[in-house]
């Protein structure tokens, strides 16, 4: 995870099926464009069952009825949660690098471990720099020559939207590896498990435990990717997904 990210992190994938299949993207809330969790009832509610029901009332809005769902880091948890939650709206489930287990050697990019921080936390609601932008995406790739600029920017920008930097922190702090992991035994939907080999944020070892717990999930552990498989080599990667589903 960093930052939350956004649906532009998906453009590599996004291109290639389109014309195969629809292609709905969207940011959590506290992340990308969509702001601060909508609505007066829980503002500052990021747990991953209320960002699932997020999920569930766009689809609703959409008019999508089954999905095949897919979901990266955060947004893994929110995926098979959502699966859990109604499991007559998804038809396939894939997690790539997804959070929602605990993780012993985890190593959190910098950024978000000085969003963890008390103060620094507070802090960062205001000011996050861009150097330390750049420095979380080297922890999150396994080739950071692969990061230009380009997306060094998209990621610092995206970050001043109003309200993300403190969706990020209440994020960590609400967070609970492990919580309702049980309920993941209980998935009867085709599900893909995609792994970067050299995540360090999210070890291939959690994926392996995805893919155990899951009743008949299929693993693929990609070599010499990190926690953002899906940006480092799109081509790679969007294949196993096509493969997958399968001929529309």
């Amino acid at each position: 995870m960093l930052f939350r990210s956004s649906l532009h992190d998906w453009n590599g994938w996004a291109t290639p099926l389109r014309g195969q299949h629809r292609v709905v993207r969207l940011d959590l809330p506290g992340a990308g464009l969509t702001g601060p969790v909508p609505g007066p009832g829980h503002p500052d509610d990021y747990s991953g069952d209320a960002l699932a029901r997020f999920v569930l009332a766009t689809m609703d809005t959409l008019k999508l009825q089954r999905v095949t769902v897919v979901g990266h880091s955060l947004g893994g948890e929110v995926a098979w949660r959502l699966a859990s939650m109604a499991p007559e709206r998804v038809s396939r489930l894939v997690l790539l690098d997804a959070g929602g287990l605990s993780a012993p050697q985890a190593e959190a990019p910098l950024g978000v471990r000085l969003a963890g921080l008390p103060v620094l936390g507070w802090l960062g609601d205001h000011v996050l720099p861009r150097p330390v932008v750049e420095l979380s995406l080297q922890d999150l790739y396994a080739d950071p020559r692969r990061i230009g600029p380009e997306l060094v920017d998209r990621h610092f920008e995206l970050l001043l939207r109003e309200g993300n930097r403190r969706a990020l922190r209440l994020l960590l702090q609400r967070q609970r590896p492990g919580e309702d992991a049980e309920r993941l035994s209980r998935l009867r939907v085709p599900t893909l498990v995609l792994w970067g080999e050299r995540d360090r944020v999210l070890p291939p070892s959690v994926g392996a435990d995805f893919a155990h717990r899951i009743p008949g999930a299929k693993l693929q552990v990609f070599e010499n990717l990190g926690h953002l498989p899906h940006e480092e080599d799109p081509p790679r990667t969007v294949k196993a997904l096509q493969e997958f589903l399968g001929p529309r």
